[in-house]
């Protein structure tokens, strides 16, 4: 059973991987075997230790996902260093908060480039390496707020529901190729995009209440569907998305 999560001589790359939930899922995909390169703006090398630890190769490569025109160049970076991507994780996500009726286009154009148009770019120029490949696993990192519309983040709402409608739209043109697309949907997670509401007494309260499971989620709590798309176990699963969310969605 082992074999079928064992990620051994795959290369993953994660996106957003120095902290939060990017930080957890590079841990989790490490310690199934894979060599990891972490993306972020920033990378610490702590993060890097870490990884290497559970005995695997790790990269880490400072880069901004908003720019769109080196995307070639780093594929080509981590090639030449890993020689192949079987795995890409985008997890790198922003968020604002505003009323709808004051929703700044700076702030909505900001937020969409981020968590759909860099996400949907970066699937294009790691998949047509992958389908090259005539192998790969794309895991992107959805949202509760691609099922419903939360409040005062309209443009996360529209950016996390466009993620889950592409993944499927991919996954129907590559699924015959090799190449799986999925993603995953973290419930409310204690990170620090999330800090505003937790620190919101009321709002807090009212969000436990509806958690099944009567806690916030950890970083930790994705490993295990982030690997199951990363791995032979779910080789037959194309085009879904799999809330993490402990219950939310249920109640």
């Amino acid at each position: 059973m082992n074999k079928l999560f064992d990620l051994s001589g795959r290369v993953a790359v994660v996106t957003g991987g120095n902290r939060g939930l990017g930080k957890e899922i590079a841990l989790g995909l490490a310690s199934a075997g894979a060599n990891v390169v972490v993306i972020a703006r920033k990378i610490e090398e702590e993060v890097l230790s870490d990884l290497e630890k559970h005995g695997v190769k790790a990269m880490g490569i400072d880069f901004d996902v908003l720019n769109f025109h080196q995307y070639d160049e780093l594929l080509e970076q981590i090639t030449e260093e890993m020689g192949k991507v079987d795995i890409l994780v985008n997890n790198a996500g922003v968020q604002k908060r505003h009323n709808a009726v004051d929703f700044p286009k700076e702030d909505w154009d900001f937020v969409m480039d981020v968590n759909s148009s860099a996400t949907f770019y970066l699937c294009q120029t790691f998949g047509k390496h992958m389908l090259e490949n005539g192998y790969g696993k794309i895991v992107n990192l959805a949202s509760l707020l691609s099922f419903q519309g939360g409040f005062r983040v309209p443009a996360y709402a529209a950016s996390k529901g466009a993620v889950m409608q592409y993944t499927k739209a991919l996954s129907n043109e590559w699924a015959q190729k090799g190449v799986n697309v999925n993603a995953v949907a973290p419930g409310y997670m204690n990170t620090e995009m999330n800090t505003a509401l937790i620190e919101d007494e009321v709002r807090s309260r009212q969000i436990l209440e509806r958690i099944p499971a009567g806690r916030w989620g950890m970083g930790t709590d994705m490993q295990g569907a982030i690997i199951f798309l990363a791995s032979a176990a779910s080789d037959y699963v194309h085009g879904i998305t799999i809330p993490v969310d402990g219950g939310w969605l249920g109640r």
